[in-house]
């Protein structure tokens, strides 16, 4: 039971600590599990952020669902996505049930205008972490992935298959040598 309970209040605070939606999680999220924690390796946490990518939902919960499965199964999964999820519902609650009698004030308008540069840098912190060790063909690959979704508006569920195949298709033809 402390185990579950130590998923819970780690989530739970990643949760009600992190503005900006799920991608301002995830530098949270890779902190507390990898170096408050050590519950995992810098190289498992990018393979969980990976299939969580892919996976239908937020990232972020399906991060806290894979973290919390990894260690405590099913439990484990369920102690994790409600302490990222309470925090959210009660906050959104609140902001519902007050935020029409304070929508118009210039002090909240300024402070959300405010938040913006510091939910941006969330955001791009993850993504510079990531490439950290990334060969400079896999980060031209990445480059040049994000620009075709972004100008072209591919559709990035092709691209992650395209780039399943190209893995698939690489090992096949370099085996275990091939890996980076």
């Amino acid at each position: 039971m402390g185990k579950l309970f130590d998923i819970f209040l780690s989530f739970l605070k990643i949760g009600a600590f992190t503005f900006g939606g799920g991608y301002a999680m995830i530098p949270l999220i890779q902190h507390e599990v990898i170096n408050h924690r050590g519950w995992l390796t810098d190289k498992e946490f990018i393979d969980l952020l990976t299939i969580a990518q892919t996976a239908p939902g937020p990232i972020s919960l399906n991060t806290a669902v894979f973290v919390g499965y990894k260690f405590c199964r099913y439990w484990g999964a369920l102690a994790a996505v409600l302490g990222a999820v309470i925090p959210s519902f009660v906050i959104i609650l609140v902001v519902a049930i007050f935020f029409t009698n304070i929508r118009d004030n210039v002090w909240v308008d300024a402070a959300f205008k405010g938040m913006r540069p510091a939910v941006v840098a969330l955001i791009v912190a993850p993504i510079v972490g990531l490439t950290k060790g990334m060969h400079w063909v896999g980060l031209s690959i990445a480059l040049a992935t994000a620009l075709v979704v972004w100008h072209f508006g591919f559709s990035p569920i092709w691209l992650i298959i395209a780039g399943a195949i190209g893995g698939i298709v690489w090992m096949a033809r370099h085996g275990e040598e091939g890996k980076q």
